[in-house]
């Protein structure tokens, strides 16, 4: 890089950082998670308003791909916390309603999805018509994992039997998400004449849950008083990254690597390597890298030429994202006599997309799954179905008080535990 670059990088990067942080503090004020703040300043700064002139003005386009290059470690990064946060504790300790709830939230908003993309496809269709109508399917029924935890951490919820459902749901309806990624982009043949390193996938996961994950089982078990030494963080970020970098050769996206990575690392043992991990990376990423994605993310929504016909394919993309996820969960929990209020309230919770809808649509425009305009559409619906979250919560069951938080014997402290650390 000349200094002309250098200097461009690094004051474009301190008004990003400074602007989301104030977008986010301000959204926090308002009652809202600060990822919507920060997701728009991204939109901000991008050719939605001025038609782009702000990021032309901090962000030349030679140093955008340096931008993209932060944004793709950022995203590596957070997806490795969300595998390290993810814990089957949750999950048994909630007994069959979320499974139930977590396949009818995803099944249905999938279902709804791929009928819509038929319907959207001579307007907004790719190539590849059943990868679009798969990826439109994934992409209404994500849940946003830990965006859902802050909200309830928030409102003081994460302990509630509610909270513990809604989180053991939420990641579920994850893990759900991310394989049926995978699968799609392992079929859409987007690997190119390399196809063929697709079918290591299959030895790669195997390798990594039975050979990789019991080898750093047996290394934590040796060492009960492990800690968070430089050599120990930097092994566990060459881990990181080599995974990511294996799904990315392999034909996968390096988001699954990642993520896989954290799901391996050892849970009993090592509780506080892992909120050591969690801290340092999770503090440096968010105030760093994931404005840098925001950033990239903003900078290819273009919401000044939205037509009429553009808004009206934005409103079937809310009700269908919205109406299949919120009755599919709510149907569910009734089933399993969860009261009315109750259920309205988790199905409310697993509309929740934040950060996690951003990075598959961003996968999406790579993989050419989606095209420009309709990715800026479905950008405004993940923000829209984030920020809904608590003004509804609010209505249904009332604003949070310091009488509403159990003590932690009214929910089993295993589960408490997993729940407030996820936040």
């Amino acid at each position: 890089m000349d200094t002309h670059q250098t200097t461009s990088l690094l004051v474009g990067l301190a008004v990003m950082v400074l602007l989301a942080r104030l977008l986010g503090a301000l959204a926090r004020r308002l009652g809202q998670p600060a990822v919507i703040g920060e997701v728009l300043a991204g939109i901000a700064l991008g050719p939605t308003l001025f038609h782009g002139a702000i990021a032309d003005t901090l962000f030349p386009g030679d140093i955008r791909p340096l931008l993209a290059a932060l944004a793709a470690v950022g995203v590596a990064v957070f997806m490795f916390i969300v595998g390290l946060e993810w814990d089957a504790a949750m999950i048994r300790g909630s007994g069959s309603l979320a499974a139930s709830v977590s396949f009818s939230s995803v099944l249905l908003p999938f279902g709804l999805g791929a009928l819509l993309a038929l319907y959207l496809m001579d307007d907004y269709g790719t190539g590849d018509r059943t990868a679009f109508m798969l990826f439109m399917g994934i992409a209404m029924s994500i849940t946003a994992f830990p965006v859902l935890a802050r909200i309830l951490t928030d409102r003081r919820m994460n302990r509630t039997p509610l909270g513990v459902v809604a989180l053991a749901c939420a990641s579920i309806d994850d893990v759900l998400a991310w394989t049926l990624l995978a699968t799609v982009v392992a079929l859409s043949g987007s690997a190119g004449p390399d196809q063929w390193r697709i079918l290591l996938a299959i030895p790669f996961l195997v390798g990594m849950l039975y050979v990789v994950r019991p080898l750093l089982h047996r290394f934590a078990a040796g060492r009960p008083t492990l800690r968070l030494t430089p050599t120990v963080f930097a092994c566990i970020l060459a881990g990181l990254l080599l995974s990511a970098a294996a799904t990315e050769w392999v034909g996968l996206h390096y988001i699954f690597g990642a993520f896989l990575f954290g799901l391996i690392l050892p849970r009993t043992g090592s509780e506080q390597l892992r909120t050591e991990v969690h801290d340092r990376l999770g503090q440096m990423n968010g105030m760093l890298l994931l404005p840098v994605f925001f950033l990239v993310a903003g900078l290819k929504v273009d919401l000044s030429e939205v037509g009429t016909a553009g808004l009206g394919a934005l409103v079937l993309i809310l009700l269908v994202a919205i109406g299949g996820k919120f009755t599919g969960a709510y149907v569910a929990a009734r089933l399993n006599r969860m009261p009315v209020r109750q259920s309205a309230a988790l199905a409310t919770l697993m509309n929740t997309r934040g950060l996690t809808e951003l990075i598959v649509l961003n996968v999406g425009l790579q993989l050419g799954f989606l095209e420009q305009d309709l990715y800026s559409l479905m950008v405004v619906m993940a923000v829209v179905t984030t920020a809904m979250a608590g003004p509804l919560l609010t209505w249904i069951i009332g604003r949070p008080t310091d009488g509403d938080r159990p003590h932690d014997r009214d929910v089993p402290a295993r589960l408490a535990g997993t729940a407030g650390k996820a936040a």
